[in-house]
């Protein structure tokens, strides 16, 4: 799978996680040079605290565009050191 903004692919892996539809990457697979760690957040109640990345390509950006847990619950920990994405960001084959 890759997530694609501004025609660069900002994560690649074949091993992603499904969950609620959403492909979640190894945060190994990200390339760290596009993101940025905001300080926004948001609360899943059985995921636990989400923060957000701003992904940054060029002269472009899209602002809290890949989100992660950075200690799910128990009920999702599977998705810990994972990103998942949204906002611009087109995640494909």
């Amino acid at each position: 799978m890759k997530a694609i903004f501004n025609n660069k692919v900002v994560a690649q892996s074949d091993k992603t996680i499904v969950v609620e539809g959403n492909h979640y990457f190894p945060v190994e697979s990200i390339h760290r040079d596009y993101f940025t760690e905001t300080t926004h957040h948001t609360t899943c109640p059985w995921k636990g605290k989400a923060s957000y990345y701003t992904i940054n390509v060029d002269d472009d950006s899209s602002e809290n565009a890949a989100w992660f847990y950075k200690d799910p619950k128990d009920a999702a920990k599977e998705i810990k050191n994972y990103v998942a994405f949204w906002k611009n960001v087109s995640v494909e084959e």
